[in-house]
């Protein structure tokens, strides 16, 4: 027998959707504006010898753009190779979308690998990779990341989060040096979102300044039986 209130206490599954950031309401997709993060200064680190570490930070970079946010790609090894065709799928995306931008720093071809490159330019290229990235870090230092910032403004203005796509491989490699890196994640500034891939040796040297460890463990990858880098998929 009702007493004429209402059926929807405090604790009762509406009430308690109402009181949550989404209200209960199903997602949908609106326009890109400007905006401003509210949680973003954590430390990533994305490594393993399985396939999707960029592909995740890709993904997170994407997302952050369609929220308003200002993200940059950083590429310090992806140069391009004898084994792609000279386009990536995600530049022609990024392109396409406010809010985020990339470069590639990278020499053409793979250190280590018998493919015709210069060892000494990739070096080269690393160091030249890591100098930027200190660059935008201190620039966005001086940038208000608490505040929108403007989606086409280059990234010398300030970004929300930066993405550093294969700094672990460059370490890895001898190219960039750990304790530069270290350095940079603990000396960055407190609003940045800073994601670092790549690697297939466990980046110990941040396990402790890293807010977010994540290992991509290969079980089976279709390079093994001889399947090459697909467009698409890996590039």
């Amino acid at each position: 027998m009702s007493d004429g209130t209402s059926d929807e206490r405090p604790d009762s599954p509406a009430e308690t959707r109402r009181n949550t950031p989404g209200g209960g309401v199903s997602p949908a997709a609106a326009d890109i504006e400007p905006a401003a993060p509210d949680e973003f200064g954590l430390v990533q680190a994305w490594w393993g010898d399985g396939k999707g570490k960029t592909t995740a930070a890709l993904g997170m970079a994407f997302r952050a753009a369609g929220h308003g946010y200002r993200v940059h790609l950083l590429q310090f090894m992806k140069g391009g190779a004898d084994s792609v065709e000279d386009v990536r799928g995600e530049y022609n995306a990024i392109a396409a979308l406010p809010g985020i931008s990339h470069e590639n720093t990278g020499h053409y071809g793979w250190k280590g690998l018998m493919d015709g490159s210069d060892d000494d330019e990739h070096a080269a290229k690393a160091r030249a990779a890591f100098a930027r990235t200190t660059e935008l870090a201190d620039a966005a230092g001086e940038a208000d990341l608490t505040a929108p910032l403007p989606l086409d403004g280059p990234p010398e203005d300030g970004v929300h989060m930066l993405v550093l796509d294969e700094v672990l491989y460059a370490v890895e490699m001898g190219l960039v040096d750990e304790a530069e890196v270290l350095e940079l994640v603990e000396s960055k500034p407190a609003d940045l979102e800073l994601v670092l891939t790549g690697g297939h040796e466990e980046p110990t040297f941040l396990l402790d300044a890293a807010d977010l460890v994540t290992e991509v463990r290969k079980v089976k990858h279709p390079f093994d039986a001889g399947t090459r880098a697909r467009k698409g998929t890996e590039y």
